[in-house]
């Protein structure tokens, strides 16, 4: 499979997205979510993008974007309360927004590099939201009590794993057995990280002078599973898409009635 949501013309003259540009995405979901309670983070949507790029069929983005956010339609124009971006120009900006990562992951995922520490290589925005928690003063960390926070990249998983099962079709075994095994090994992996980290915690991600908030196996498993999304960007885009079954019917004997009702023998009318 191509990176066919972007013709070449436009793809190539994308910038890869600022800071900023995240802060704007998440005040652009966070006024989605005011219309409708189920509108993701973008964690979860870096993941369902991430399934995109390398989904074996390109999904079209009227598609995608209602199943994503949710929406009544494609978002165009939403009635009040509604769902949906508030205006044209606010779905702009996010298409806008959105096309850039897009590239961004293709081109990453599409470069010859030799482990994820290379700066070309794909990294997946995901946050350390326990680690963030636990840097916070006590006074600020006390009011969120006992909540459940997701582990590291479960949430970027579960995006993932979301546009699979959204799409099934598009991730049938092919009938290659090593593709198939390969197949098979990568979404286990990305299954793998939709789980919660319940090992001891070891590691400080973002910064090492905040408590540890993710195990060892947790940055393993992580690392696994962007090789994963490696492995089935090259499995489908070697593949390519899939082709239907066509199945032809059955030809009459000769001395049969002909298949069109016309009560002559096979031989006799189209057979002839």
């Amino acid at each position: 499979m191509t990176d066919t949501a972007l013709p070449t013309s436009v793809s190539a003259a994308l910038e890869p997205l600022a800071p900023e540009d995240y802060d704007a995405l998440d005040l652009i979901l966070d006024d989605l979510r005011s219309r409708s309670d189920e509108t993701p983070q973008w964690e979860f949507c870096e993941g369902f993008l991430a399934a995109l790029v390398c989904c074996r069929r390109s999904i079209p983005a009227a598609d995608y974007l209602s199943v994503l956010l949710d929406l009544a339609d494609d978002g165009e124009a939403p009635e009040p309360h509604d769902g949906g971006f508030a205006d044209a120009a606010q779905r702009e900006r996010f298409m806008d927004l959105w096309l850039r990562r897009w590239h961004e992951v293709a081109t990453g995922l599409d470069a010859d590099v030799k482990g994820l520490d290379d700066e070309a290589a794909y990294h997946p925005e995901v946050m350390d939201v326990r680690g963030a928690v636990a840097a916070l003063p006590d006074e600020e960390r006390a009011p969120l009590g006992q909540d459940v926070l997701p582990a590291f990249g479960q949430v970027w998983a579960l995006g993932f794993m979301f546009a699979v099962e959204t799409w099934p079709e598009e991730w049938v075994p092919p009938r290659d057995k090593d593709a198939a095994k390969m197949l098979d090994g990568a979404l286990q992996a990305m299954v793998a990280l939709t789980e919660d980290d319940t090992d001891e915690p070891t590691v400080a991600v973002f910064d090492d002078d905040s408590p540890p908030s993710v195990s060892g196996q947790r940055m393993e498993a992580f690392a696994a599973a962007i090789w994963a999304v490696y492995d089935l960007r090259e499995l489908w885009r070697h593949l390519g898409p899939r082709v239907e079954t066509v199945y032809a019917k059955p030809t009459p004997g000769r001395n049969e009635p002909c298949f069109c009702g016309s009560g002559k023998k096979y031989k006799k009318c189209h057979g002839a």
